[in-house]
This record gives structure tokens, sequence and C-alpha cells, in this order.
């Protein structure tokens, strides 16, 4: 019990490290074609898997820490003050401190607690051997990924192509990428791989808490706030937060998933998930 402890408190302090470290640095972002996927959200979803949602949700304030920090003594963006209280109560007044403080922090709290869970559902439903369960965990994978990526690659041939055949390459890409990820989800399945895919099933849920909570938060707090930061008007922010969550959202959704799987499954050589 006490060397569990003992360990514990060792990988609590080695993952605050790394959040701290990949804030700070470069070393949080993975630059991609057109963008950079941030996997900041990564070790706080580590954390939750192998320490348990309470330590897991200690990890996401942390991450919600040095955003609140980078974001008031950097402010690199437009947009900063959505994360730091200090600069909306500059901006919108008092109840600007309350609105960031939500956007900043629970957020990331919650993605040290939600994937935990999803990890233990999953695992639990595809180890269980029933065929349905697996079926329809397989299916809302494939197409999660067929619309996430149409709403992608929509989004990036827009206005390179015409709208028609935006549409079809974008929906043809969809379906065959949807197509391949159920059959491979269902062979994994064979070869008894519920523990991978229910790792990057964790992975996907924390990336995604962290993109939709921030995202509704924005929109519904700093609607006219945010669409002043950028200089658009208020009828476009709603796009425009859509356009971020196809976009970014699910990049770093399927970054996660695979760090998450890759990585948990090493981990997991030396201690199972929390609770399992």
């Amino acid at each position: 019990m006490k060397n569990e402890k003992t360990y514990e408190l060792v990988l609590t302090a080695l993952f605050t490290a790394i959040i701290v470290i990949m804030a700070f640095t470069p070393l949080g972002y993975i630059p991609l074609i057109v963008i950079n996927a941030t996997i900041i959200h990564i070790p706080v979803i580590l954390g939750a898997l192998f320490l348990g949602p309470k330590k897991g949700a200690f990890l996401g304030f942390v991450f919600g820490f040095t955003s609140f920090i980078n974001n008031t003594f950097k402010a690199v963006t437009p947009s900063a003050f959505v994360f730091s209280p200090v600069l909306a109560a500059n901006i919108v007044g008092v109840s600007g401190v309350f609105k960031s403080l939500y956007i900043c922090f629970v957020p990331r709290i919650l993605v040290g607690v939600v994937p935990y869970y999803v990890y233990l559902l999953i695992h639990r439903l595809l180890k269980g051997g029933q065929k349905g369960w697996r079926i329809a965990i397989n299916l809302a994978a494939s197409l999660t990924l067929l619309f996430s990526l149409y709403a992608l690659l929509n989004r990036m041939l827009q206005g390179r192509v015409s709208d028609g055949l935006c549409t079809t390459v974008s929906m043809i890409a969809g379906i065959v990428a949807g197509v391949l990820l159920f059959a491979a989800l269902t062979f994994a399945g064979n070869k008894k791989g519920s523990t991978n895919i229910a790792l990057a099933y964790a992975g996907l849920s924390g990336a995604f808490t962290n993109t939709l909570l921030v995202m509704s938060g924005i929109f519904i707090l700093y609607k006219d706030a945010y669409a002043q930061a950028l200089g658009i008007a208020g009828e476009a922010v709603f796009d425009t937060i859509m356009g971020i969550i196809s976009f970014n959202g699910v990049v770093e959704a399927v970054v996660a998933a695979i760090i998450a799987g890759g990585v948990g499954v090493a981990l997991m050589k030396v201690k199972p998930v929390k609770g399992q």
C-alpha cells in the first residue's frame, strides 16, 4: 500500500512536470500541415486513467492554471481574455472574472475525469463479449470519424474547388475512412484488443471534452466580446466556433486517441488502469 501511494505520488509529480513543460515550450504542440495541434491535455488524460479521477482533476487544474498564466502574461491572441479573469475584468467587467474562470478551469478539470469513466465503460462493454455492444461502439466511432473528416475536408477545400466537388470529395473520404475504421476495430476486437480500443476512446473523449466545453462556453458567455476581439460580425461567431471544433478539435482528438492508446498500452505493462 505504501509503495503504491509513493508510486502514484511520483507519477502525479511527473505528469505535472510534463504539463508545465509542454505549456511553456513548443513541446506542447505538434506542427501539422495547416495547424498546430495541442497535446497538453494528453498527460491529464493519462493521469486520469492511471491515477484515478481525483488526481486527474488535479492535473486538469494544473493545465488550466498554465493556460491562465500564458493568456494573462503573454496574451498572444486577441481572444486571450476568455482564459484570463484578469484581462476579462478589464474588458467586460466583474462578470468576466467568473466567466473566464469557468472557461479556463472547468473544461480542463473535466478532462481529468471524463476519460477515466469512458475507459471503464468501453472496456467493460467490449470485454463482456456482447456482440451487439461491440458493433454499436465500433459503428459510433466510425460515424464520428466519417462526419468529422467530412467537416474537416469540407472546410479545407472551401474556396479552392467548386462547392459540388468539395462536398463529394469530403463525403467519399469520410465514408472510406469510416468503413476502414470499422473494419480495423472489428479486427482488433477479434484479436482481444478491447483495452487498446478503450484507451483510444478515452483519449478521444478527453480531447473533445476540452474543445466542446471551451468553445461552447465562449459562445454562450462571450459571443459579442469574442466577435469584437476577432473583428467579425456577431452572427458569424457560431460558424467560426464550429469551424474550430471541426478543424482543430478533430485533429487534436485523433492525435489524443493515437497517443493515449500507444502510451497507455506501454504504461499498462507496469501499472494497470486505476480501479481495474
